[in-house]
């Protein structure tokens, strides 16, 4: 099995900039893919970025250009840092770990971004 924990949600203010981190335990070599994740107050959980096992990295439109998704293998961590951050970016950010062989998904337990203006 799979743990993940998020760090390094707070405050700031808009045009600011904060790097998620999410670090992996666990059963790491089962791990195809991770995902970041973002839910604001009365929406729905949406795709922010992700990156595969070989280093590919895909963004929702919303945030292209301006967070980046990484990882760090020898401490097992997954990254995601956010630039020119606005007050719509204000949600609570998940990081996940997906196994596409088997379909499993492991979810971290969140971490809070709030922007203010």
């Amino acid at each position: 099995q799979v743990q993940l924990v998020e760090s390094g949600g707070g405050l700031v203010q808009a045009g600011g900039s904060l790097r998620l981190s999410c670090a992996v335990s666990g059963s790491i070599f089962s791990i195809n893919a991770m995902e970041w994740y973002r839910q604001a107050l009365g929406k729905q959980r949406e795709l922010v970025a992700s990156i595969t096992v070989s280093g590919s990295t895909d963004y929702s439109g919303s945030v292209k250009g301006r967070f980046t998704i990484s990882r760090d293998n020898a401490k097992n961590t997954l990254y995601l840092q956010m630039n020119s951050l606005n007050t719509e970016d204000t949600a609570v950010y998940y990081c996940n770990a997906k196994n596409w062989r088997t379909g499993q998904v492991t979810w971290g337990q969140g971490t809070q971004v709030t922007v203010s203006s």
